[in-house]
């Protein structure tokens, strides 16, 4: 009975070796993507956030451009920038800066709808807050006309977003509600309709989203990745994911869906604060993103082997260095001349 025994936990083991050796295999598969030759950096770029830390704008934009010579950049065209009243277009500010990254050599995602970068996630004019949803809908699909037509023969604009991360509704439910998904095939068709030149990105999160529905919806996907969190109740922790997991997650995206580009659009290069940056103090900012973790950062994102990535935090960057702190935008000059 005993050799039995000792027989059937040998064949259990044998087995069990087989599996994890199979499964083993499959994550290797999925996992395996070439190193690229080169990795196109950019970076995103964002007036809210930039008026939230009581910068100039222009001046903060025009240092990415020339002083750090970012020659690949996220716009945002939120919708209270350009139509803060209602059938009153405003693009000053839009048109400086696709007007200045034209000059400067540099080409340009341009993200539009109701939901963009930056809390609190969904941007509405405070004239459109008192409409319906329905009436709401009507007037983001003016809005949406009006941006893409303006700007469709702008060539180095070479991507539209649609939308950021509209699957991911943990951290927006409070701004945005549920997500209405036949809407946003109605944008998307919407911005395809009136431009047929230009892929449609739409974005989800790497941390947390499952990315089919996003990677189904568009031309081409990105993921936000962000390396270090914050919480209340245990402060600063590191995810656990490798960077070989967005690899495979993609390759499972592929399988699934069909083949398309796939980038970074959102690398976390900032500290994860739970109040507005000129709240906090410079010590415990520093704490959550300095010149070592920005490095770190870096190091593993590459190991997701995107080849075009876009790091988030440029506006902090400068507020540091008004600050005395210039580290972390001196890194960045040498780092982006690379």
């Amino acid at each position: 009975m005993k050799r039995l025994c000792n027989i059937a936990w040998k064949k259990i083991g044998y087995w069990s070796l087989g599996l994890c050796v199979v499964l083993g295999l499959i994550l290797y598969a999925l996992a395996w993507k070439p190193v690229p030759e080169k990795i196109q950096y950019g970076m995103s770029f964002n007036t809210l956030y930039a008026r939230e830390l009581g910068l100039d704008w222009r001046q903060v934009y025009d240092a990415m451009l020339y002083d750090l010579d970012i020659n690949h950049l996220r716009l945002a065209a939120h919708w209270p920038m350009v139509e803060g009243e209602r059938n009153t277009y405003n693009f000053s500010e839009l048109d400086y800066q696709v007007e200045e990254a034209k000059k400067a050599g540099a080409d340009v995602v341009l993200a539009i709808g109701r939901r963009l970068p930056r809390w609190p996630e969904c941007h509405v004019p405070e004239w459109a807050t008192e409409l319906n949803w329905e009436e709401q809908k009507d007037e983001l699909r003016e809005y949406l006309t009006v941006v893409v037509e303006r700007y469709r023969d702008e060539p180095h604009i070479t991507y539209w977003q649609v939308e950021n991360e509209p699957y991911l509704e943990v951290f927006a439910y409070d701004h945005c509600g549920d997500l209405d998904e036949t809407f946003l095939q109605e944008e998307v068709d919407l911005v395809r309709s009136l431009d047929d030149t230009r892929p449609i990105l739409v974005t989800d999160s790497g941390n947390l989203g499952t990315w089919s529905g996003a990677y189904k919806t568009g031309d081409v996907f990105g993921t936000s990745v962000y390396l270090y969190f914050w919480n209340p109740e245990i402060g600063q922790f590191r995810t656990f994911l490798p960077p070989w997991f967005y690899r495979a997650k993609d390759r499972l995206m592929r399988l699934w869906h069909g083949p398309q580009e796939t980038m970074l659009i959102e690398l976390a290069a900032e500290p994860w604060l739970v109040a507005p940056v000129t709240e906090v103090p410079i010590e415990q900012q520093l704490e959550r993103m300095n010149l070592d973790i920005l490095r770190e950062t870096v190091a593993y994102a590459e190991g997701t082997r995107f080849e075009k990535q876009y790091l988030w935090g440029g506006e902090w960057w400068f507020w540091l260095r008004t600050q005395g702190h210039p580290e972390l935008w001196e890194w960045a000059r040498d780092w982006y001349a690379k």
